[in-house]
């Protein structure tokens, strides 16, 4: 993983200054040296074809660190190069090279070459490779491995050798350093680290073995080869299964008998990303007292928590374990990677032998990808935790107060996110893009402005005053509670200045009568760089019946001063006075027909190259699903959007249909590149970094369209 983003980080600047020229010559009209190479049909300008596939390649260029070749990117439109027998899928042949000396036995390969044994884990690592430089072998892409091979097979001595697949990345140049020759009796393979499934001994892990994907052994050669890995590499027992690629489908199917009774499982490629009992949300560290949260019990900002279901709202805690697997892009979870808190599924955690003695105890958390650490901590070392966590000094967000009028989307630029807020400026951002009419709402920004004048005009920064000044309200979490929820109740019930009242009543009276309005909040305090603030405020829905507007914005402002958004600005030291609040108003969407959260870059999985989505059929939000909800989980190709992975199905659908069809997928995949791309120059440069990456919220209209109803940086 690590190498990954060190990967990412060194390429990065190039990729923002190419994309920079290509987008400044775009508006001259004219095409860059750089953009020369994807004008394919050479007629001096680009389609938008050929534009998705600019942005993809460079994109995939900077994970690289070099450029691809006109034939390469030729061949990348047809979307899948040659993959025929005997090619690594830019025409060159593989394993041509020949033994550069004499022929090793395993034991006389150097380690820069190879190994005859891995003793550990740690042995594993420095063998392996994980990133994008896999030449064919494309489902390989993100997966920590290391090659072997096995030499006679048909004796009664065969050889292993692992190679040092940092070194080799394919078998044939290995077999040149060890002196390898083509000949009867040998199989090449990949052993590859599963972190995220439980082994049938039950440690979280599983290696899996195969072989090329056109490769076709018997059953007797596959159990010697599983033999040979175990008895060369202890680590493996119990815990290594095999996965037969397409080629070896057939025979597998005709012994399939041997394979049931055999003591190894195997695993086909679908069932890897299947019945996980470990899941890394968020790989981080932390102090805090281990309980359960029972339905009822509102958890501190030192509790590390069992949540045995997945709740909707949680103010900041320490850490959060779940029994029940995650929704990957819910508030729970954005909050916990906003928070930089350890954040892991762990099935029926609190029944583990590891789990269950700690419950009540302070402890050390940590989630990482290869499973969790989880121990018990000193009262000490929770203080110096927390005390380090804290910002020293005040936080004050800026607040433009200039910005005094309810403006339409079409007015507000990405600049204006001071005065409006990070979500409206985004949505009217996203409304520039050329996407299809309809594609982003349209509809009205209300200012800062405006919540500024309402607490003045009811003398409500005076109350927060008296609060805060307040030691029962300080120190008592129920007392803080409860003045709270007051405190939300007389800012809904507050008086408004005539001429906010008409500027709302026009606004109202823009739209077609009898439309029911969203009144979506839009803080100085969210959807920013390194703070997503997902899931701390409300929004609210006006219908006609309910009168004038201002009930719902009144609402929308009252939500500033909910408990889970004021322990989050308490925390990390928040000017309460500097926060401020906007509105984002537009047409309700009802009856959608689904709804979804995409990433643009693998968050999960840490695939590299692919998008990640989420989405559930109607209003069971991904963001806040219901309980037990599992939202379709695809990881789709970032320049092809028909080469895609179904991880897992909608359990809201039936027969596991797919909620997002070929149709839906080539949109998202036509928007996503777009999105990522403009947005990743618009916050340039503090945020334009290798691992930059947009996350959207999209719905399915109930007459069957793509909308496009939020974009924000994930945080990372």
């Amino acid at each position: 993983m690590k190498q990954k983003y060190f990967i990412l980080a060194l390429f990065a600047c190039a990729l923002i200054f190419s994309t920079i020229v290509v987008l400044n010559t775009w508006t001259e009209n004219k095409l860059s040296v750089d953009e020369k190479r994807f004008d394919l049909d050479q007629n001096d300008e680009l389609s938008e074809a050929e534009k998705q596939l600019m942005f993809r390649v460079m994109r995939l260029e900077a994970a690289r660190g070099n450029k691809f070749s006109a034939q390469e990117i030729r061949e990348m439109q047809g979307g899948q190069g040659d993959r025929s027998r005997g090619r690594d899928g830019f025409g060159r042949r593989r394993g041509s090279r020949e033994p550069s000396g004499p022929r090793l036995d395993p034991e006389q390969v150097a380690f820069k070459d190879g190994a005859a044994t891995i003793p550990d884990r740690e042995t594993f690592k420095k063998l392996s490779y994980q990133g994008t430089e896999v030449r064919i072998d494309t489902q390989l892409i993100g997966i920590e491995f290391v090659k072997f091979q096995i030499e006679n097979t048909h004796t009664q001595n065969p050889q292993l050798y692992f190679m040092n697949t940092e070194t080799h990345r394919s078998h044939g140049s290995f077999m040149g350093a060890a002196g390898l020759g083509r000949g009867q009796g040998q199989m090449r393979g990949v052993l590859s680290y599963r972190p995220l499934f439980t082994a049938p001994n039950g440690e979280p892990g599983v290696y899996t073995f195969e072989f090329n994907p056109n490769d076709a052994f018997p059953f007797e050669e596959i159990k010697l080869a599983h033999d040979l890995l175990v008895s060369k590499m202890p680590i493996l027992k119990n815990r290594l299964g095999y996965c037969p690629l397409w080629g070896a489908i057939g025979i597998y199917n005709r012994e399939r008998t041997r394979y049931d009774a055999a003591e190894f499982p195997v695993y086909f490629e679908d069932d890897l990303y299947a019945n996980i009992g470990y899941l890394p949300l968020n790989q981080a560290a932390s102090f805090g007292r281990l309980r359960v949260l029972e339905a009822d019990e509102r958890p501190t900002v030192r509790d590390i928590v069992i949540c045995k279901t997945l709740p909707n709202e949680m103010p900041r805690v320490a850490g959060v374990i779940t029994g029940v697997q995650q929704t990957p892009l819910s508030h729970v979870n954005l909050r916990a990677i906003q928070d930089k808190v350890p954040n892991a599924f762990i099935a029926e955690a609190w029944k583990s032998e590891r789990i269950a003695p700690l419950i009540g105890k302070y402890v050390y958390y940590e989630v990482n990808a290869d499973g969790f650490e989880i121990r018990e901590a000193t009262f000490k070392e929770v203080e110096s935790h927390f005390s380090d966590l804290r910002p020293t000094e005040t936080q004050k967000p800026e607040r433009n107060l200039s910005l005094t009028e309810i403006l339409p989307l079409d007015s507000i630029r990405f600049a204006d996110s001071s005065g409006f807020g990070v979500k409206t400026a985004n949505v009217a951002t996203l409304r520039t893009f050329g996407f299809p009419e309809e594609t982003v709402p349209n509809g009205f920004g209300v200012p800062f402005y405006f919540y500024d004048e309402f607490m003045k005009h009811n003398g409500f920064y005076e109350q927060v005053e008296n609060l805060l000044s307040d030691p029962m309200f300080q120190s008592e979490q129920d007392t803080k509670v409860t003045e709270l929820k007051k405190f939300r109740a007389e800012i809904e019930k507050g008086g408004m200045p005539a001429w906010m009242m008409d500027a709302l009543s026009e606004l109202q009276n823009a739209f077609p009568e009898g439309t029911s309005l969203r009144c979506r909040s839009s803080t100085n305090n969210e959807d920013l760089p390194g703070f997503s603030g997902a899931g701390l405020y409300d929004s609210y829905t006006h219908h006609p019946n309910e009168g004038h507007l201002s009930k719902s914005i009144k609402q929308v402002f009252a939500s500033l001063w909910n408990f889970r958004a004021f322990e989050a600005r308490d925390f990390y030291r928040i000017d309460h006075f500097s926060t401020a609040m906007g509105v984002l108003v537009h047409h309700n969407f009802a009856d959608e027909l689904a709804n979804g959260v995409a990433v643009t870059d693998d968050v999960v999985y840490q695939t590299i190259g692919n998008y990640y989505l989420n989405t559930q059929v109607g209003e069971d939000l991904v963001t806040n699903p219901e309980e037990q909800s599992v939202p379709e989980e695809i990881l789709m190709d970032w320049w092809d959007s028909s080469n895609y992975r179904v991880v897992k199905t909608s359990n809201r659908t039936t027969d596991s249909k797919r909620i997002l069809t070929d149709a839906y997928l080539r949109e998202l995949s036509r928007y996503l590149g777009m999105i990522h791309n403009k947005f990743g120059q618009l916050y340039a440069p503090t945020s334009q970094t290798a691992d930059f990456a947009m996350e959207i919220e999209f719905k399915i209209t109930n007459d069957g369209k793509l909308s496009i109803k939020q974009a924000r940086p994930w945080v990372r």
